[in-house]
Order: C-alpha cells, then sequence, then structure tokens
C-alpha cells in the first residue's frame, strides 16, 4: 500500500508540472487517501464510496418536485441546519420542546457503548471470553418464527453433545434414557427463526429464503491445541432458542445451526496472497461443499464474527480446473478497535 501511494503521489505531481494546478480534480485529491483509508477500514471494496458519492446518493433520496431542484434541496438542508444549531444551543428553548430530543440512530442506539463493545469482543476473543450462549444478547431474533417445535432427531443430539462440552462439570440426557445421578434432562422443544439482529446488522439464513445473501458468516474456533485460533466460514441454517434447567436456574441459550465450509489446501487458499505472504490475504479460497455434520454446527450467536460475500472462482493449471468458493469478509457496521 505504501509503495501504491507513493506512485500516486509521483504521477499527481507529474500532471500538476505538465498540465497545471486546474487539472487536479477532487477525484485526484481523494485518492491519495486510499492508503490510510485501507489501513483505518480494511480492503477497498468494502468502503469504496467518497464523500461526493454519498452526497450525490443522499441528494438523490431527498424528496422533490422534479421541476426545481435545487432551490429545493438548497431550502431543506438550510432548514435542517438551522434546526440543528437551534437543538445543539446549551440555551433552553421552551418553545420547540418538541425538537429537544431525538433519537439516536445506528448500531449503538438501543445498548449503551461499552455492553455492545464487550458483546463484540466475545466473537473476536474466543480464547478469552468462554461464552455458553445465555450471556445477554444484544439483539433480537425475527420472522420468520416457529414457538415450541421439536428438533431434528440428530441436530437434537448435537445440542446435548453442545451442552455436554459447554457445561463438561454437567452431565446430561435425553428424556426416557437411562436415569443417571444428578442428570439434567435435555427437552427437545425449541424457538425457531429466521433471521437476526443485532445493532444495525440482520443476519439470515436458508430458513429465510428472501435474506439468504446475509446468511453467510464467518466465526472463530479454537484448535486442538487449545491456543490457536482459526477462523471459518460457513452458512446459517436457523436461529433457535433452547431453554435446559441447570444448578436451580432456568438458562435460555440463544444458538445458531451452521454449516461450515470445508477448508481447501494451502496453496489454494491464500490464491491472492502478495508475494507469498498470508497476512496480505483478505479473500481465501475455500472448497464449495460442507463438513458433515456435527457438535461444532451448534454456536452461540455470540460468537458470530461477521458476514461474507460467497463467489464462486474457477482456478485453472496445466492439468484441470476447479471451481472454489472466494470468501469475502464485509466489515461490521460498527468498527472498534
Amino acid at each position: 500500500m505504501k509503495e501504491a501511494h507513493e506512485l500516486l503521489v509521483k504521477i499527481i505531481k507529474l500532471i500538476e508540472e505538465h498540465y497545471g494546478e486546474g487539472k487536479i480534480t477532487p477525484n485526484l485529491h481523494l485518492s491519495l487517501h486510499l492508503c490510510e483509508c485501507s489501513y483505518d477500514y480494511g480492503p477497498l471494496y468494502s468502503f469504496w464510496c467518497f464523500s461526493f458519492e454519498r452526497m450525490n446518493g443522499v441528494l438523490g433520496s431527498l424528496p422533490n418536485s422534479h421541476r426545481q431542484i435545487e432551490p429545493e434541496i438548497m431550502r431543506q438542508l438550510m432548514t435542517e441546519t438551522q434546526i440543528n444549531d437551534i437543538i445543539s444551543s446549551s440555551s433552553e428553548v421552551i418553545s420547540i420542546e418538541l425538537l429537544n430530543k431525538r433519537p439516536s440512530v445506528g448500531s449503538l442506539s438501543e445498548f449503551p457503548t461499552n455492553e455492545m463493545y464487550q458483546f463484540l469482543m466475545n466473537s473476536r476473543n474466543i480464547l478469552e471470553s468462554p461464552i455458553t450462549g445465555c450471556e445477554k444478547f444484544l439483539g433480537i431474533f425475527l420472522a420468520p418464527q416457529s414457538e415450541d417445535i421439536r428438533l431434528d432427531e440428530q441436530i437434537y443430539d448435537l445440542l446435548i453433545e453442545y451442552y455436554k462440552d459447554t457445561y463438561v462439570d454437567s452431565i446430561f440426557r435425553k428424556l426416557f434414557t437411562e436415569n443417571l445421578p444428578n442428570s439434567t434432562i435435555v427437552i427437545n422443544k425449541a424457538n425457531r427463526y429466521g433471521r437476526c439482529q443485532i445493532g444495525a446488522e440482520i443476519f439470515g439464513s436458508a430458513a429465510a429464503t428472501r435474506h439468504i445473501k446475509s446468511s453467510f458468516v464467518l466465526a472463530k474456533f479454537i484448535n486442538r491445541d487449545g491456543n490457536s485460533v482459526d477462523t471459518y466460514p460457513g452458512q446459517i441454517q436457523f436461529f433457535f432458542e433452547h431453554s435446559v434447567h441447570l444448578s436451580s436456574h432456568n438458562l435460555t441459550h440463544k444458538l445458531a445451526y451452521i454449516k461450515w465450509y470445508k477448508p481447501a489446501n494451502l496453496t489454494s487458499r491464500f490464491h491472492f496472497s502478495i508475494d507469498d505472504d498470508v497476512e496480505t490475504c483478505n479473500v481465501k479460497l475455500w472448497e464449495d461443499s460442507f463438513y458433515l455434520s456435527s457438535r461444532d454446527n451448534i454456536i452461540p450467536i455470540h460468537n458470530i464474527l461477521g458476514q461474507f460475500i460467497p463467489v464462486k472462482y474457477k482456478k485453472s493449471d496445466r492439468s484441470n480446473a476447479k471451481e472454489y468458493l472466494a470468501v469475502i469478509p464485509i466489515n461490521r457496521k460498527f468498527h472498534l478497535r
């Protein structure tokens, strides 16, 4: 990035030298900020929207008569500016009490910043923040929904395995099975949902076909050595709530059932890296097929790291061509470091 930035500066200086300052357009000026924007916000494809493009979108969305657009938009902007000045003034104006309080908007509007920050850190630092799924959930489930349903027998078995791995000091079993001492019965009854909203983001699932594009997510898993972490892409099949009675408390867990993609070999996975440096590879290639069902298919919603865009990519060599799934991560709508 530094080398590309230096070349851009050199080209713009040559334009100024040969054609004059008047040829340095806003586009050229803004391109000098690409480097620092990439460091701040990640890959270019995740934020490519300069100020003038964003303003064009804002102006185009304002209501107008389609006859005298310019003065109408200017009047709206001037009116909003005056209202903002009055609201932000330290003096109390009794006559406009209705305008004093504006509802906050965005991903942090409903929840305190420290709570949202901790919620996000749970998905990033899974070694330091073990999550069971019954912790405070800063979001809501959305339709389509089905209440008090029976889970498929295979998923029911995986749910029991999930509880066994999560609460290692407890014993879990199915209803009408051997009555082990101090064991907890896991009832096959849950509430299933097709979508989930966390802050300003909505995650879809395969169960909500109209929102399937937002069902592709990333999550971190602890490797078998217990010290390292890898990120895996997958597709959410559905969200569900399940309650279990444990330690004299009824604990409700917010969970997601996700199918995970298989990794490609290392050479193919980092196909887009620069100078064989895997740290420069934002877009990775994965097999376009899922792992078989296992206990890892069930994770707490708190552990969802973010979304990605799946793209079919065909990689060819001298002998054959193979199609992979290119995983393009999307930045969260709130950025915390």
